[in-house]
């Protein structure tokens, strides 16, 4: 058993003009203030960091890390999460996804998503630089769009995407593994990956990538309805990342885990602050405990109700509450009689 390290925070949905949230420093600085040990830094986001210098540049990752020392932060890993998701990318989704890519690849898919696999590698190389371990990404997905088989698929469909899923990540994943660095997918719906069956599906066209792995997040599986629980039990060993947040399925009679099209705050499932949904966080620590996860507790704040900074304020003593410092003693050690070969002969009548 190992005890998880925390509390740590996602910047995404922090980020802003506004100060104290329009640079890394400001963040962390009020980040700090509130308890939080790491944060989890956005790369498309310029306010954070400039990926590419980053990955270039071992002296201005230095910078960056010592930056945030001085103020008590460690970084936790760098998130591509935008870029990733233009890695594969079906095009009745170019208009909306153009939005995450600069305007020079605009309208162009081939090129967007040439940018977007370089932009995956230099996180690599830029983690590397910054002595991190892991990159949070998505999978992307061609094959969404046919997740109810309705019309009917043709033989052989799931097949050619996850092929071709794979054919497009192969060489970033060795790349990863040239620089000793681990890819962990969000399990999301949207993504191709979005639970176990799918992330075997993965795992068996990349020939069990060691590289492929897991950012692991219940609230994407209570939104599926999903046993969050006994995934850990099937898949720990691939967990690299945690995402904290939490999430609440409410049945109703007039829609289910689709949403009928409503904003968050009206869909049966929607996330929730930290304590505020359905997530069994207990289960959860001791579960990645059990099994030996060291890597950092990361809220990732989404609620439709609760304001952000609220959210993340009581979300730093809520992680802090929920992490196990991991027992070095077995509780009834003080009634141990000893053993020796001979004494367990004795005990056993031969």
């Amino acid at each position: 058993m190992k005890t998880i390290k925390g509390p740590a925070i996602f910047l995404a949905q922090f980020m802003d003009d506004k100060e104290p949230f329009n640079n890394l420093k400001n963040i962390g600085t009020w980040l700090a203030g509130l308890g939080y040990k790491a944060v989890q830094i956005p790369t498309w986001d310029n306010r954070c960091i400039d990926l590419k210098k980053a990955a270039e540049s071992k002296t201005y990752a230095d910078e960056i890390k010592g930056t945030l020392q001085e103020i008590g932060l460690e970084i936790s890993e760098l998130s591509v999460h935008l870029q990733s998701q233009l890695v594969a990318s079906h095009p009745a989704y170019d208009i909306m996804f153009d939005g995450f890519a600069p305007t020079s690849v605009h309208n162009d898919p081939k090129a967007r998503t040439a940018w977007a696999v370089q932009q995956v590698k230099l996180a690599a190389q830029a983690s590397a630089n910054l002595g991190l371990e892991t990159v949070a990404a998505f999978s992307g997905a061609l094959l969404w769009h046919t997740v109810y088989p309705w019309p009917q698929r043709p033989a052989g469909l799931v097949e050619a995407g996850f092929a071709e899923l794979a054919n497009r990540w192969m060489p970033i994943l060795d790349e990863y593994d040239r620089l000793g660095i681990n890819v962990a997918y969000e399990l999301h719906p949207g993504e191709d990956l979005h639970d176990g069956v799918t992330f075997e599906r993965f795992l068996q066209a990349v020939n069990n990538h060691s590289r492929a792995n897991i950012l692991y997040d219940p609230s994407h599986f209570v939104l599926q309805q999903l046993d969050y629980l006994a995934f850990i039990d099937f898949y720990h060993d691939r967990i690299k990342a945690f995402h904290v947040k939490d999430a609440e399925f409410l049945k109703n009679g007039k829609s289910g885990i689709y949403g009928g099209y409503q904003d968050w705050i009206d869909r049966p499932g929607r996330f929730r602050s930290l304590g505020d949904g359905q997530v069994d966080f207990g289960g959860i620590f001791t579960q990645l405990s059990r099994y030996g996860f060291d890597g950092w507790a990361v809220i990732e704040w989404e609620c439709c109700i609760k304001d952000p900074v609220q959210g993340a304020t009581e979300g730093a003593d809520f992680v802090r509450k929920h992490i196990i410092e991991v027992t070095s003693k077995t509780f009834d050690d003080f009634a141990s009689a000893g053993a020796d070969t001979e004494l367990n002969k004795r005990i056993l009548g031969i």
